[in-house]
């Protein structure tokens, strides 16, 4: 077992267990309101055995991951935890939700799902939202702080944000949009949704299933891990099979992407000034030379990203090329909902850019040219200035993970 870490909304640490090998299809696990990631041990091992890596992931205010200061525990911010975790994990999971973390993954999968997971299943999911829903997970919650002093596995502060009217707006409809194979799992004698609630919101998804678990309320639980886990495996293994993956035209883009991730890489973040002054960046790993005679390069750059419109009409632009030691930069720069340059130790360059300061080798460049790219556009830059340091390894990124050199 591993403990892994990703980063959620505004840079929160999110923490996660681990099993399996490296190579085998990933599943990720997402507890409910008042668990931890300890309640899928028993189902964690079964999808082991049957070949595959198991992520247990613990939300924000649970178990071991952060309990953020300012207490910001809306729904909103829970969704884009996931998302960035699924963004963060370079692989497209199966991902496995009960409860509270199963109204979390569909709303974070609405959009994008195909390139987020590979399937969905639901377990235990009330899909109405009543007052009477509400106040059973709410009990719950109410249970788990009456545990002793420093043994409650939960932040307190979430009972204060668990705002119905909230989720009921942002989740109503989100069926229909769930773009990936889904498998939802019910008690057969479920407390929390009838059978026709649970049929009628299967019957909305684009690829939905429904399987019901004879005799018992709530499936998520230690002794019945056996039933859920015998479900799960045939439905991995009819709709997100162990086989090797093949991209051709036409297919989803995260395919095309676990493709090129095949091919080692290192990191960069890309910086510019905006028209006030204030810098601005982003991390990029499509960054080549282009010309020695004159000096080009070129970075590719996502034109949904927050910095594209201004890296697209800046005047001047620096690439830094990242060492072993500025992951938590790279980390940075790829998130959201932070002040990036606030935790970085950055100067302004001989020719006005923002050049990262330890890093590995830094690019002032002036723009040379623009080219439309499909989904991305490239920038390519002629080189004014360049500024390195040999003697640092470099930090390297490779099938969704960053690397190291294993040789000298």
């Amino acid at each position: 077992m591993t403990i892994v870490e990703y980063r959620g909304f505004a840079g929160v640490r999110l923490e996660a267990e681990m099993i399996g090998a490296d190579n085998d299809p990933a599943v990720l696990l997402i507890h409910g309101a008042g668990q931890t990631r300890k309640v899928w041990t028993g189902l964690a091992d079964s999808l082991q055995k049957a070949g595959r890596r198991v992520i247990s992931l613990d939300l924000r205010g649970h178990g071991g991951s952060e309990w953020p200061d300012d207490g910001r525990y809306d729904f909103e911010a829970l969704v884009e935890d996931l998302r960035a975790v699924l963004a963060q994990m370079g692989t497209r999971p199966v991902v496995v939700a009960s409860t509270l973390g199963g109204w979390i993954a569909c709303a974070a999968l609405e959009r994008d799902a195909a390139l987020l997971a590979s399937g969905l299943v639901l377990v235990d999911l009330p899909v109405d939202i009543d007052p009477s829903v509400s106040e059973r997970i709410g009990q719950r919650l109410r249970e788990a702080t009456n545990l002793a002093p420093g043994q409650a596995q939960w932040d307190v502060r979430l009972f204060d944000a668990f705002d119905t009217d909230a989720m009921t707006e942002r989740l109503a409809g989100v069926a229909s949009n769930i773009a990936v194979p889904t498998l939802y799992v019910r008690g057969g004698i479920s407390e929390l949704v009838s059978h026709g609630d649970a049929a009628a919101f299967v019957d909305q998804l684009p690829d939905g299933e429904l399987i019901e678990v004879d005799d018992i309320a709530m499936v998520v639980t230690d002794d019945r891990a056996d039933a859920l886990s015998a479900h799960l495996i045939d439905f991995m293994e009819r709709r997100a099979p162990r086989s090797s993956p093949e991209f051709r035209e036409g297919s989803d883009a995260r395919t095309f992407r676990d493709a090129l991730g095949c091919f080692a890489t290192g990191v960069t973040v890309v910086t510019a000034m905006d028209p006030d002054g204030l810098p601005i960046g982003l991390t990029a790993n499509s960054f080549t030379s282009v010309s020695l005679d004159p000096p080009l390069l070129l970075v590719c750059i996502a034109n949904n990203a927050g910095s594209a419109p201004i890296l697209r009409e800046a005047g001047h632009f620096a690439v830094n090329v990242l060492q072993i030691g500025q992951q938590p930069t790279s980390n940075r720069f790829a998130g959201k909902g932070e002040d990036r340059f606030a935790a970085t130790p950055w100067e302004v360059g001989e020719f006005g850019t923002p050049v990262l300061t330890g890093s590995l080798g830094s690019f002032e460049c002036e723009q040379q040219d623009v080219h439309d790219g499909g989904d991305h556009f490239i920038l390519v830059g002629r080189v004014l200035k360049a500024i390195f340091e040999p003697r640092r390894d470099p930090l390297l990124y490779f099938r969704g993970k960053y690397r190291k050199l294993h040789f000298a």
